[in-house]
C-alpha cells in the first residue's frame, strides 16, 4: 500500500468516527438512563445561578412561567419524543430553582444601611455573640431601636464589635444599650471578589460597626427556643475551654470547641493560618466529617449494646433502632452546633443516610447525595454561591463516585487480608480519600481563596485519624459527662489530641512552598471545571472521561485570564499597578486597608508586594514599562499607553493633557482630555475599579447590578472646577 493510500485510509477512519460520534453519544446517553435523575439538582442549580447573574430583579412570574413552560413541553412531547420530554423537565426544574431563589430573596428583604451612621445610641437584644482571640466580642443584635433612624429604615439585625473594656457581662437574650458607629456591610473590594454585602443580606444583617462606649444591660434575658439553644451552645463552649484549660496562647481549648460545636472565635490567627496552609481548615468547620463521626459512633455503639441481648439481636430490627438513636444524637449535635448553612447541609446529608438504613436502601449512593443537594438548594438557594456548599458537595460527590467504583475491590481485598493487612488497607483508604477530596475541593479553593496547600496529604494523614479515633470519641464522652459536671475527665485527653493536630498543622505549614498562590480564576473556568467534574462523577460509562477535558480547560483559565493593570479602591485611598514583571505594586497614602491589600494580592496570586516608588523616584522594567512619582501624582507607562494616578488636585490639569487614562482620588472636571477618566465621584458611586490599559474597565457596581442586597446610596453632584 502506498503512503497516499495509507493517509487516505486514516482520513476515512477519522471521518467515519466523526460521522458516528453523535450516534455513539446518543447510545451512551440512553444506556445511562438510571443516572439521568442525578442531573436534576444540576438543572436547579443552573436556574439559581441564572437568577443571581441577572443585572436586575426579574418579574415575579418569571420562575413560575419557566416551570409551566417546561412542564407543558414535557407533557406535549411525552416519552415518545425523548429529547423534547427531557428538555422540558430540565427547563421546569431550572425554573423551579429560579423561582426559589427569587422567593428567598424576597423573604430576606430588610432595610440595609447605605452610609456611615454615628456614633448613635443602639438598643437591641443579643441574638448571638462570640469572644475573639484578642478578648473583644462580636455581638449580633436584633429587635433594634437606633437613634436617628425611623423604624422603616432600621435593619433587622446589626453586628457590632466591642473591645474588651466595652463588653457587657450579659447573656444571650439580654437587651443592651450601646453607643456605636454603624457602617454598611462592605461591597466587594475588587470586581469579582467576595460580596460581603450579599452574604450579610441573606443573614439578615443590615449594618456592621464598632462600639465607642461601654455596653450596659437595660433588660434581663428573655426566653425563646432559639435563644435558649444559643445559650446552651455558649455554655457548652465555655465548659469545653475550661475543661481543657492550658496556658495563655494555647490553642488546644478553642480548637476543641471548634471541632465539637463550630465555635472558632477564640483560635489565634497564626493557628488558623497554619490550618489553612496545611490543608486542615476543613476540620474546624462543622461539616460532613464531624456529623459522620458523631452519627457513626452513636450508631455502632448503640448497635453493639443492643447486640448484647440475644433476644433483641435475633428478633428485632436493632440496626434500624440504632439508626434512629444515631439520628436523634445527630439532631442534638446539630442544635448545639447551631443552624448555620454548613451544619444544615451536614445534618441533612447524615439524615438522608440514616433514612436509607430505615427503609432498607443503600446508605451511601449518589442518588441520596443528589436528593440532599436538591433539598438544600431549594431551602437555601444562595448557598450555591458560597465556597462552603461548593467545596463540601464537591468532596462528597467525588468520594461517593470513588466509593461506588471501588467498593467491591476493597471488600474483596479486606476479606483476603489479615489484621495488619487491614490496617494497611485503612491507611491506603485514608490516603486515597485525602487525595480525591483535596483534588475535588482544590478547584474551589483556587477560585475562592487563590491558594492550594501542596502538602495537605501529609497533614491529613496525621490529623484525620487523630480527629476520628481520638478527639471526637473523647468529645462524645465529654458530652455524656457534662450533665454530671465531670466532663474534664474526657476533655483532658481530647486536648492532647488537639495539640497533636495543631503541631501537624504548624509543622506542615512551615515547610518551604507549603502553599501555592494562584491568580484569580474567571467564572467561566469554575463553571467548566464544575461541569467537567459532574460529568466525570455522575456518569458510569467510558465517556465520563471527557469530563477531564473540561476540568483541564477550567484550570487552564487561570493561565489564560489576564489580570487588571490598575486597581483602585472605592475610597480612593489605595491603588495598585501591575509592573513589567507581572507583579502588583500597592500604594496607600497613610494607614493601609489590610483586608483590601490582602484581597488584591491574593487574587493576583501573590504573597507580598514590592515597594511603591517615593516622590522623585522611578521604577523601570525590562519590557520598557515604568512607574514614576512626585508628591502630587504617579505616571504609569506600559504598552505605549500612559496612565496618571492623581493624588492631589494640583496635578489634574497637567495630567489630563498628557495621559491616556486618568485615575484620581479627587474630583476631575468633565472636559479632561484623557480617553478614560475615573475620579473620586466615579469611585464613590461605582465602587472599586479594575482597569486595563487597552481601555477595558470593570467596576464593582457594574458587576453587581441593581439587586436588593446592593445598598443604595443617595446620588451626589459632581463638583465643577473653574
Amino acid at each position: 500500500m502506498t503512503a497516499g493510500a495509507a493517509d487516505w485510509g486514516a482520513g476515512r477512519d477519522w471521518l467515519d468516527a466523526a460521522w458516528r460520534a453523535p450516534a455513539s453519544a446518543a447510545e451512551a446517553f440512553l444506556a445511562e438512563r438510571e443516572q439521568w435523575a442525578l442531573w436534576l439538582p444540576v438543572a436547579a442549580g443552573a436556574g439559581i445561578a441564572a437568577y443571581f447573574l441577572l443585572p436586575g430583579e426579574p418579574p415575579w412570574w418569571t420562575g413560575p412561567a419557566l416551570v409551566c413552560a417546561g412542564a407543558a413541553a414535557a407533557w406535549l412531547c411525552g416519552p415518545a419524543r425523548l429529547a423534547g420530554f427531557l428538555a422540558g423537565w430540565v427547563l421546569a426544574v431550572a425554573g423551579l430553582g429560579f423561582a426559589t431563589a427569587d422567593l428567598r430573596t424576597s423573604l430576606a428583604a430588610a432595610p440595609m444601611l447605605a452610609e456611615r451612621l454615628g456614633p448613635v445610641e443602639i438598643r437591641g437584644r443579643v441574638a448571638d455573640r462570640e469572644t475573639l482571640a484578642d478578648g473583644s466580642q462580636r455581638v449580633v443584635l436584633d429587635q433594634l431601636a437606633i437613634q436617628n433612624l425611623p423604624p422603616n429604615a432600621t435593619p433587622r439585625r446589626v453586628r457590632i464589635r466591642m473591645n474588651e473594656k466595652h463588653t457587657a457581662e450579659t447573656g444571650i437574650g439580654a437587651v443592651l444599650s450601646v453607643r456605636a458607629v454603624l457602617l454598611p456591610a462592605s461591597p466587594p473590594l475588587a470586581p469579582g471578589a467576595f460580596d460581603f454585602q450579599r452574604n450579610a443580606y441573606f443573614q439578615g444583617i443590615g449594618a456592621v460597626g464598632f462600639s465607642v462606649g461601654a455596653a450596659r444591660a437595660v433588660a434581663p434575658a428573655t426566653f425563646s427556643l432559639g435563644l435558649a439553644l444559643e445559650r446552651l451552645r455558649e455554655t457548652v463552649g465555655a465548659r469545653i475551654r475550661a475543661g481543657i484549660g492550658g496556658e495563655k496562647g494555647d490553642a488546644a481549648a478553642p480548637l476543641a470547641a471548634a471541632l465539637l460545636i463550630g465555635d472558632r472565635a477564640g483560635i489565634p490567627e497564626p493557628v488558623l493560618a497554619a490550618m489553612r496552609d496545611s490543608g486542615l481548615a476543613h476540620l474546624i468547620a462543622i461539616s460532613g466529617l464531624n456529623f459522620a463521626l458523631v452519627a457513626g459512633m452513636l450508631f455502632f455503639v448503640a448497635r453493639g449494646l443492643l447486640c448484647l441481648s440475644e433476644t433483641l439481636a435475633l428478633n428485632r430490627p436493632i440496626k434500624k433502632w440504632a439508626a434512629v438513636l444515631a439520628f436523634l444524637g445527630a439532631g442534638f449535635y446539630f442544635l448545639v452546633a447551631g443552624p448555620t448553612p454548613p451544619t444544615e447541609r451536614a445534618f441533612l446529608m447524615i439524615g438522608v443516610v440514616l433514612l436509607a438504613v430505615l427503609v432498607d436502601r443503600e446508605a451511601i449512593s449518589m442518588r441520596l447525595v443528589a436528593w440532599a443537594a436538591a433539598a438544600i438548594l431549594l431551602v437555601l438557594p444562595e448557598s450555591l454561591l458560597g465556597a462552603s456548599f461548593q467545596m463540601s458537595f464537591a468532596a462528597v460527590v467525588a468520594l461517593v463516585a470513588a466509593y461506588e467504583a471501588l467498593r467491591h475491590r476493597f471488600a474483596d481485598l479486606r476479606a483476603e487480608l489479615g489484621i495488619w493487612g487491614r490496617v494497611g488497607l485503612y491507611a491506603g483508604a485514608v490516603v486515597l480519600a485525602t487525595v480525591i477530596g483535596s483534588a475535588a475541593t482544590g478547584i474551589y479553593a483556587a477560585y475562592h481563596f487563590n491558594r492550594f496547600p501542596l502538602y495537605g496529604l501529609a497533614a491529613n494523614m496525621i490529623a484525620v485519624p487523630v480527629t476520628a479515633h481520638w478527639i471526637m470519641p473523647w468529645g462524645m464522652v465529654a458530652f455524656a459527662l457534662m450533665p454530671f459536671g465531670v466532663e474534664h475527665w474526657a476533655l483532658a485527653p481530647m486536648g492532647w489530641g488537639a495539640r497533636v493536630v495543631i503541631w501537624a498543622a504548624e509543622t506542615v505549614a512551615s515547610w518551604p512552598g507549603a502553599v501555592a498562590a494562584l491568580p484569580a480564576m474567571p467564572p467561566w473556568g469554575l463553571v467548566a471545571a464544575t461541569l467537567g467534574g459532574l460529568w466525570l462523577c455522575l456518569w458510569r460509562g467510558r465517556w465520563r472521561a471527557f469530563g477531564a477535558v473540561a476540568i483541564a480547560a477550567g484550570l487552564s483559565s487561570m493561565l489564560l485570564a489576564r489580570g487588571p493593570d490598575i486597581l483602585v479602591s472605592a475610597d480612593a485611598r489605595m491603588m495598585a499597578v501591575r509592573g513589567g514583571d507581572g507583579l502588583l505594586r500597592l500604594w496607600s497614602p497613610g494607614r493601609s486597608d489590610k483586608l483590601t491589600s490582602e484581597t488584591w494580592l491574593r487574587r493576583a496570586g501573590q504573597r507580598d508586594t514590592a515597594d511603591w516608588p517615593r516622590a522623585g523616584e522611578r521604577v523601570e522594567w525590562a519590557d520598557g514599562s515604568s512607574l514614576a512619582c512626585d508628591r502630587l501624582a504617579c505616571i504609569y507607562r506600559r504598552d505605549g499607553r500612559t496612565a496618571a494616578l492623581i493624588r492631589e488636585q494640583g496635578a489634574v490639569a497637567e495630567d489630563c493633557a498628557r495621559a491616556d487614562i486618568v485615575v484620581a482620588a479627587v474630583p476631575v472636571r468633565r472636559n479632561c482630555a484623557a480617553a478614560l477618566v475615573i475620579d473620586r465621584f466615579d469611585l464613590w458611586r461605582d465602587g472599586a475599579h479594575a482597569i486595563r490599559l487597552d481601555g477595558g474597565v470593570e467596576s464593582v457596581a457594574a458587576g453587581r447590578g441593581d439587586r436588593p442586597w446592593v445598598a443604595k446610596r443617595e446620588p451626589r453632584r459632581r463638583a465643577t472646577q473653574p
